[in-house]
């Protein structure tokens, strides 16, 4: 009986340890210059690969609502789409406790980085590589 209840608290907290350790659900985005909010991106699993699109977004009352991907590169199938609904984030691959081999999509500027993604208690973090150049942002559990 106590070998029992022994293995099934162990098998309980190594679901755990790997539910702490995915990337998918919905997260805020915080920019990394100003600290704001700038969106909602949920991140799924699909066929092993793991993908973020945006669901929301938070701009002030002058900016447009619901803008298009201006900054996209014309020759990227995102070109002039809708910034909402938008996949961002593709094809991430976990290795160990990381998630790396995709790219991320900066709408803002159009560039697509290099990314690599790791859990940092209960956020994420973020690194998007331009050449030997990167930066870093903290993503929140979101609504």
């Amino acid at each position: 009986m106590k070998f029992l209840l022994i293995l099934l608290l162990s098998l309980g907290s190594l679901v755990n340890v790997n539910a702490q350790d995915s990337i998918t659900g919905k997260w805020k985005t915080i920019d990394d210059e100003t600290n704001k909010p700038k969106s909602i991106v949920e991140i799924f699993e699909k066929e092993g690969k793991y993908y973020g699109k945006i669901l929301k977004l938070f701009r002030t009352a002058d900016e447009d609502q619901d803008p298009i991907c201006e900054e996209c590169p014309p020759e990227d199938d995102r070109y002039k789409k809708k910034i909402i609904g938008m996949e961002i984030l593709k094809e991430m691959v976990k290795s160990g406790s990381e998630y790396s081999e995709g790219t991320i999509l900066d709408p803002n500027n159009g560039k697509i980085y290099r990314c690599k993604i790791w859990r940092e208690g209960d956020n994420l973090k973020l690194r998007g590589y331009w050449g030997p150049f990167y930066r870093t942002q903290t993503w929140l559990p979101g609504q």
